[in-house]
This record gives C-alpha cells, sequence and structure tokens, in this order.
C-alpha cells in the first residue's frame, strides 16, 4: 500500500489553473483559466497519552506520571494543560504539586534539571507532528488503605481556542490563515492510575516468668523474659523498623540476653542490631518485607 501522504501545511497556498485546446482551422490553440488560490487553514488537533506501563504502585509522598502530548495538526501549536486530581470513583485524591516538561528527554523525571511550568500551564509551540514528554508530579496523602486506587486526568487544550469540531477561529493560524478546530474540539484528555501499596506494623509483647524454685511464679529473685514480635501486613516493605523497650521498674536487665529471630546480640552500641541498658532495649530490624514478621526477646530480673 502506498505510504499515507502528510497533511498539508497549514498556511501554504495552493494554486490551480485549469487549460483548454482546440483546433482553429487546422490551428491548434490553448487558453488557460484564471488562477484560483486557496490558503490551507491550520488543523487544530492533539492527542495526549499515558506513558506508564499500567497503574503506578505509590505510597504516601511525592509521585510521578508520565504523559505524550501530541501535536496531530498541520502548524505549530501550543497546549494548555489542565490536571484533575479529584476524579470520580477515586478512593484518594492526591494534591498537584507541579508539571514539568522532559528537558533533557531522557524520560525519567530529574528534578532541577526537568523545567517546571509555571501556572497556568503551557507547553511550547510544538511544530506539526511534534511531542513533549511531561511529568506531572502529586503527592498521595498519608493513611492511604493497601490496594486503593486513585486516577490523574490530564487535559491538553490548543492554545489557539477550542471548540466543536469545524470552530473557525478567523486569521488566527499560521500564515494569516484561519484556524479550524479538528474532530477532537483542540482537546485531548487522558487518565493515568495509581493503586497504592501499604503496610501496617502489629506489635505483641508477651512474658514468661521462671524462679529459683522450678517454678512460675513472679517472685523476688525470678526472671521475666519477654517476647516481642513486630508482624508487617499489607503489600509494601517498611524500612529502619526498630523495637524499643524500657527495662521495667523493680527489675534489672540480664545482661547478654537479648537476641532477634533466636540469634543472640551483644549489648554494645553499633555492632550489631541490638543494643542493651540498665534502663532499655533497642534493635535495629531495617526493611522488613510485607507479611513477614521479627522476633526479639531479653530478659529481666526481679529485684530480691
Amino acid at each position: 500500500m502506498p505510504a499515507a501522504a502528510s497533511p498539508a501545511p497549514a498556511g501554504i497556498v495552493i494554486e490551480n489553473t485549469a487549460e483548454a485546446t482546440y483546433d482553429d482551422g487546422g490551428v491548434t490553440r490553448t487558453v488557460t483559466s484564471n488562477t484560483v488560490q486557496v490558503r490551507v487553514n491550520e488543523l487544530l488537533a492533539v492527542a495526549a497519552a499515558s506513558l506508564d506501563s499500567g497503574p503506578l504502585t505509590v505510597r504516601a509522598g511525592p509521585q510521578v506520571l508520565s504523559f505524550l502530548v501530541s501535536n496531530s495538526g498541520n502548524g505549530p501549536e501550543a497546549f494548555a494543560l489542565e490536571v484533575i486530581t479529584a476524579v470520580a470513583g477515586n478512593a484518594f485524591d492526591a494534591a498537584l504539586d507541579s508539571i514539568a516538561v522532559d528537558s533533557n528527554g531522557n524520560g525519567t523525571y530529574d528534578p532541577g534539571v526537568d523545567a517546571v511550568l509555571p501556572a497556568p500551564s503551557v507547553t511550547a509551540s510544538l511544530p506539526a507532528g511534534g511531542t513533549q514528554t511531561l511529568f506531572v508530579i502529586v503527592t498521595v496523602p498519608e493513611g492511604v488503605a493497601d490496594g486503593a486506587q486513585s486516577a490523574v486526568t490530564l487535559v491538553a487544550r490548543s492554545a489557539t481556542g477550542t471548540g466543536a469540531a469545524g470552530t473557525v477561529f478567523p486569521s488566527a493560524g499560521e500564515g494569516g490563515a484561519d484556524a479550524v478546530a479538528g474532530l477532537s474540539g483542540g482537546t485531548a484528555t487522558v487518565t493515568g492510575q495509581m493503586v497504592a501499596s501499604a503496610s501496617t506494623i502489629s506489635l505483641v509483647k508477651w512474658a514468661t516468668v521462671t524462679n529459683p524454685f522450678g517454678g512460675s511464679t513472679a517472685a523476688p529473685g525470678a526472671t521475666i523474659t519477654y517476647g516481642i514480635r513486630a508482624t508487617v501486613s499489607g503489600s509494601a516493605t517498611v524500612d529502619d523498623l526498630v523495637i524499643n523497650d524500657a527495662v521495667p521498674a523493680n527489675t534489672r536487665y540480664v545482661a547478654n540476653s537479648l537476641t532477634l529471630e533466636s540469634a543472640p546480640l551483644t549489648d554494645a552500641a553499633g555492632d550489631d542490631a541490638g543494643e542493651a541498658s540498665a534502663a532499655s532495649i533497642r534493635v535495629a530490624l531495617g526493611s522488613v518485607p510485607s507479611g513477614t514478621s521479627r522476633t526479639v526477646t531479653f530478659a529481666v530480673l526481679i529485684e530480691e
């Protein structure tokens, strides 16, 4: 199949002159018509698409959605941008921070490098067929439930004007031609999706008692062994998880009794995940995946 023709550039003049030949007593003669000129109007057309491969998995805080805006008209055009975060059906609404352009063309948002568009946000003029990658930076609120979904809508509108298909903007097109709204009315709408990934921590503590008499009565001189289990539920890994516990009054910490997952920890700070003193214990668990738990134990002696 032949390649599709490119649209005629906006503002050019198409000229056409007709010609007729005839026989005049054995002499071939030619006559031409007047020349008709038609200036090509500028078609206002825009397309938009999400560049994310699927719903973004997000957590509370700043997040970046990527979009592509394309000038599908036949002349240079800038596009006014609007971001809608309160979309019907959202389980949560993110807050818009800014819109940035992919200044270095690498497809990744680089703070301080990619130019943030001032409000009201308008792209630079794009040539016919030109595209612009845009980053929409939003903030996901705290306390979003695991698996909650949210949409963010980007609307791109021709800066020259929008309206029903065929709406004419006199002399507003390239080269002084008229501009005319295409089938989309000079507007494109696209939606990016987010799904929240969150986790909760449950902390359960228990105690067992042993005394010098071989029983479990909590008498002076008895040892209390405390167990603390931290369980992560949800779909997100939690970072920098730390368990702290104070040594109870009327007891004293049993030196070198601290363990993590039954493995002994030293009381000194800095040489492993744990540290202990006469006043408290502390165990740094680091990153803990969802669906897993960590158990810490330590012992104290009831004062006698």
